[in-house]
């Protein structure tokens, strides 16, 4: 049995960092986040008795270690739900990417929901979006919120009936534009997430971030996209002082990322542009505007020197047609 998806990756709004159980990657605290189109992961899986054992390709290249047994635990749950006989037979993975990875633009989201849709289907189970995404969670938290795309909210809980993404609806999604910074570093987001509950931040970080929930599903509620973004952009810095603050004291910015910074704050202060920056964990950013102002933002940011691109807000993961087939 065969199956294609489509994911979208995931701009973090207020972020999740650190995790209370790693197995089962369930967070210390909620989250929303924002997909972002039209980057996105296509996924290709098939159950097939012909098969030697089970293969994950990525862009390419076949899993081994670490993120083989990360994309194992979804593959796993899925066959642990499924009452298809064909999920005992090896099962092979493919996905291909639109953008670049390992720089800080949530691949990982794109990359597990597509395969928790895709792997779902194939498994003939009947699940809605938010208990798929409970599936998803298992190879990256933030997948759970690509699986239900636009603006959605991970609930932190300790079971799968809490612990999955929601859509928030908003009038924003037909506004935002996001222009991307490319900032090329290679970032590894597993370690900093492993470490975060050990940084002095830690503490002050969830005594706040509560509060910063409620502000931002209000914020979109309204469409205020001042407000939403706004808090965007603060939770990046208190994310980034979380991280940098840890055992192994992970910085992830780079010059470029800093001259954004700069050039979006005089943007916002001097012409009066309603434009924020954010980043996740690594170097590139996001630049957060409307579309009136979308290539006036592009344009400066080019100016800086940096790789650029105009994406908007992405939808759920989606069951794509047999002709998309990746093999």
């Amino acid at each position: 049995m065969k199956a294609t998806a489509k994911a979208h990756p995931i701009q973090g709004i207020v972020k999740y960092h650190g995790m209370r159980d790693e197995r089962l990657r369930l967070p210390y605290h909620d989250s929303i986040s924002v997909c972002t189109a039209p980057s996105h992961t296509k996924t290709t899986v098939e159950f097939d008795i012909d098969y030697e054992e089970d293969t994950y390709v990525v862009d390419g290249d076949e899993l081994e270690g670490h993120e083989f047994d990360r994309l194992k635990r979804v593959v796993e749950e899925v066959r642990d739900r499924s009452d298809a006989a064909h999920v005992v037979y090896p099962v092979r993975i493919e996905s291909e990417n639109s953008f670049p990875s390992n720089v800080g633009l949530g691949s990982s989201s794109s990359g597990f929901a597509a395969a928790a849709m895709a792997l779902a289907d194939a498994a003939e189970l009947d699940a809605t979006r938010p208990e798929i995404s409970t599936i998803a969670r298992r190879g990256s938290s933030s997948a759970a919120r690509a699986v239900t795309g636009g603006f959605s909210h991970l609930y932190a809980g300790l079971n799968d009936d809490d612990c999955r993404s929601e859509r928030i609806e908003t009038p924003l999604e037909d506004e935002v534009k996001t222009i991307i910074g490319l900032v090329p570093s290679y970032k590894e987001t597993e370690e900093a997430h492993r470490e975060a509950a050990d940084s002095h931040m830690f503490e002050s970080r969830l005594a706040h971030i509560h509060e910063q929930i409620g502000e931002a599903r209000d914020a979109l509620r309204e469409g205020d996209f001042e407000r939403t973004f706004e808090l965007a952009e603060h939770d990046s810095l208190s994310l980034a002082a979380t991280t940098m603050t840890g055992p192994a004291g992970w910085v992830y910015w780079q010059p470029a990322t800093l001259k954004i910074f700069n050039a979006v704050r005089e943007l916002r202060q001097e012409e009066d542009i309603p434009v924020y920056f954010s980043t996740d964990t690594g170097a590139s950013v996001y630049v957060n505007t409307t579309d009136e102002y979308a290539e006036q933002v592009k344009e400066v940011l080019e100016d800086i020197g940096v790789q650029t691109t105009i994406w908007e807000v992405g939808g759920p993961a989606q069951v794509l047609a047999e002709s998309e087939h990746l093999f």
